[in-house]
């Protein structure tokens, strides 16, 4: 028996039945009645080949300025140079006289003593001031906020000139001090070999307060209010309210405020320059000043680049090691 095809029935179309589109594509008919594909799935390699683009002239820029000079001042710190004549190999000479200097090994020894006048005082105060300006979730005195935050955009030159001035024996620091009865505590601070450190580490103090004030009071703007009125309502205290909520919600605005104070603390040059130029004797020697003396003033630029090369590796294993511990903290 055989089967004979039906013809289509008049005002009827013989319609096939469609073929599943591929995988990873959509079927979609356009107005002219043909099917059109539309490709589901992962973007194609061109758009991060777009986006390296896009990179591409700020990666160039830190290429020229930043990472070709510092591959420049290691080869440099290879060579016994005066920066004019010709140059002598000394291979890793110069890192031995850095490591075993004891002027050198000092200099950096006081720039990590600087990170307790640079960042941990600065933070601290910082945290304090936020709770009380912007306690709460709120905003405070926002006239307190951009005064302290003032340090940050006078440049460190104006500062250094400003407070030599204060420090100086007729300066304003000894004059409130005869004025509230203290004139026998009156002194040439920053001729003081014993207080001339901290004079300067006081006025690095000054001028990172406002950077981490206004890093944590936007963080506290962010912190969720319902916390602090659950803190309310299970009897926390102001005290007990900054511990439980407002600290926790500062993590990483802390460890970016620690990052870029420990970074100030540790390349500091401007504000001990023009306030003591490292002095008196060696009490406050940094290595930026150090740097600057050996290369300008006492022709050893191979030294002077060594030390550099060498206080560029510390402060990058600081900030690794911030990094790493906030970053556990946080996870």
């Amino acid at each position: 028996m055989t089967s004979t095809s039906l013809p289509p029935q008049p005002g009827t179309a013989h319609q096939a039945t469609p073929a599943a589109p591929p995988a990873g594509r959509t079927g979609r008919s356009g107005a002219d009645g043909r099917a059109r594909t539309l490709r589901v799935g992962p973007r194609r390699p061109s758009s991060r080949k777009a986006a390296y683009l896009y990179l591409a002239p700020a990666l160039l820029l830190y290429s020229c300025f930043v990472a070709l000079p510092w591959l420049h001042t290691m080869w440099l710190s290879f060579f016994e140079w005066d920066g004019v004549t010709a140059g002598t190999w000394v291979g890793l000479g110069n890192y031995r006289q850095v490591l075993t200097d004891p002027a050198l090994r000092s200099s950096i020894l006081h720039a990590l003593g600087f990170i307790g006048f640079y960042s941990l005082l600065p933070i601290a105060l910082g945290l304090l001031l936020a709770a009380v300006i912007g306690g709460r979730g709120g905003r405070r005195y926002p006239a307190s906020r951009t005064v302290l935050f003032l340090p940050q955009v006078v440049p460190l030159v104006a500062v250094g000139v400003t407070w030599k001035w204060m420090y100086s024996t007729d300066g304003i620091v000894n004059q409130t001090l005869r004025a509230v009865g203290l004139g026998f505590v009156t002194r040439a601070w920053l001729g003081d070999f014993t207080w001339a450190y901290v004079a300067v580490g006081l006025v690095g103090t000054w001028v990172m307060l406002g950077l981490c004030l206004v890093l944590f009071q936007a963080g506290i703007q962010k912190i969720d209010t319902s916390l602090y009125e659950a803190a309310r309502l299970d009897g926390a205290g102001p005290v007990r309210e900054f511990f439980a909520v407002t600290l926790p919600g500062l993590r990483a605005e802390i460890s970016v405020a620690l990052t870029i104070t420990v970074i100030s603390a540790l390349a500091s040059f401007d504000v001990v320059y023009v306030t003591t130029g490292g002095g008196p004797g060696d009490s406050t020697t940094v290595p930026g000043v150090l740097i600057y003396r050996l290369a300008f003033t006492n022709g050893e630029v191979g030294a002077a680049c060594a030390l550099a090369v060498v206080l560029s590796a510390l402060i990058a294993l600081v900030v690794l090691g911030i990094t790493r511990i906030t970053g556990e903290r946080d996870s």
